[in-house]
């Protein structure tokens, strides 16, 4: 907790320490300002779940002795799942130039290891803090309010997550909409390295991330995904709020189903389950970001709603945007001006950056796909029916087979809906590259 004996006002207080919050504080530390990093949890990554990737480029930036944390994998192959009902198609990629390109690792060691570099570097450390709310006077953020006491500062970062109430409660966020919100759900599950390593043609303790469509997930807007930790697996999906909702669906009973699916069942066979957890994923994209900033404060990470839905990117969103909210801060104290005059450069440091140029490259996109959703079971079946005539020799001719298959396409699914998915697939492809 914030010690009572001390003073209670600093340059800048960052709330929420995960990648955006902790990339933060480290960046005005290392401006040699005064800096102070409130934690809700007990420790650094007690409540935060993610996936398993964290992309090197941006450990890098802000981190450049990231190779140092305790990485279990870096990502030498990227595999996408196209599932039926009990087949599945896989396509790999692999680069060795590009096999530091990106590394798992649990959160929880993450966070602390990156807690850890920051408080080395002279940030001021609060876990177990709770923050009620902001203290706004005359319309200007200037410190926060927690359960035992006031706290100051020229600026405040937030970085409270998803549902960040302090964003809401200053009118830099409206309540998030269901189908702006992605459940992920994930489990652990514990194998020995060597099995990891045989199952998913791995060499040299390298790693493999895996992203799943189609089978138990169709008709959803839903994806899954697997990582390879060192001696465990990592199996999760993410699926609308609005889609469970309307389809009267459990996430964990949704993961369960994929996991008896035989592509993920032989993947985990004989495995120990370590944890479960689940997390709210902003998924809304360009059209639904907040303002990102006002008198006294800025807003970054999740809190933003800054994730690539389409590329499963947040992280790497969150710890450079957190970048971009220090030295913001930095340049405000330089000045002496919090006012939005001056933290308005951290919008246009995003604006100049991968982070909204991504997003707003894809910000039609989810919102095409959602309206496609059963398109996408459609296809994936109607994939790995044509790979099954194409591979098996029966005795049967081939001819027959094809002219059956093709039949079923077109009276399975009418003219006019294959129409509205060329339209879909094409205004996509549009939407990208204009």
């Amino acid at each position: 907790m914030l010690q009572e004996n001390q003073q209670n006002k600093t340059d800048v207080i960052v709330v929420g320490a995960g990648p955006a919050g902790v990339s933060a504080a480290v960046t005005v530390a290392r401006g040699s300002k005064n800096v102070v990093l409130v934690e809700r949890g007990n420790f650094a990554g007690a409540k935060n779940m993610y996936g398993g990737v964290i992309y090197s480029h941006a450990a890098q930036e802000v981190f450049p002795n990231y190779k140092e944390s305790p990485i279990e994998r870096f990502v030498s192959t990227h595999s996408y799942v196209i599932m039926s009902e009990n087949d599945s198609t896989t396509v790999s990629y692999k680069n060795p130039a590009h096999k530091e390109n990106a590394f798992i690792i649990t959160r929880a060691n993450w966070d602390k290891w990156c807690v850890e570099q920051a408080i080395n570097e002279g940030v001021y450390y609060a876990p177990n803090t709770l923050v009620k709310e902001l203290i706004v006077k005359e319309g200007k953020v200037i410190g926060i309010r927690t359960d035992v006491e006031e706290y100051y500062a020229d600026v405040v970062i937030i970085a409270d997550g998803v549902n960040s109430l302090l964003a809401k409660q200053i009118g830099l966020r409206k309540d998030i909409k269901l189908k702006n919100v992605f459940m992920g759900v994930k489990e652990v599950i514990k194998l020995p390295s060597e099995v990891i390593d045989q199952r998913f043609g791995l060499i040299n303790q390298t790693g493999c991330a895996m992203e799943l469509v189609g089978g138990p997930l169709k008709d959803l807007f839903a994806m899954g995904i697997i990582y390879t930790n060192k001696d465990s697996v990592a199996v999760g999906l993410g699926v609308s709020l609005e889609d469970l909702k309307n389809n009267k669906t459990k996430p964990y009973e949704l993961l369960e189903k994929m996991k008896k699916h035989p592509f993920v069942a032989d993947l985990i066979q004989d495995g120990e389950l370590l944890e479960y957890s689940a997390h709210l994923i902003p998924e809304g994209g360009y059209n639904c970001l907040p303002k990102l900033y006002t008198d006294g404060a800025m807003v970054t990470g999740d809190a933003a709603m800054l994730v690539n839905n389409v590329h499963f990117e947040g992280t790497n969103f969150a710890m450079i945007s957190g970048k971009y909210a220090g030295e913001t801060a930095l340049e405000a104290l330089a000045k002496n001006d919090f006012s939005q005059n001056i933290l308005c450069l951290y919008k246009k440091k995003l604006d100049n950056s991968f982070i909204l140029k991504d997003l707003r490259t894809y910000k039609n996109v989810v919102k095409t796909l959602t309206e496609r959703t059963n398109s996408i079971g459609y296809y994936s079946n109607k994939l790995n029916e044509f790979l099954e005539i194409f591979t098996t020799a029966d005795g049967v001719e081939k001819k027959g087979k094809f002219q059956k298959f093709a039949k079923h396409f077109f009276t399975k699914r009418s003219l006019a809906e294959l129409f509205k998915d060329g339209f879909a697939a094409v205004k996509v492809m549009f939407d990208i590259l204009k």
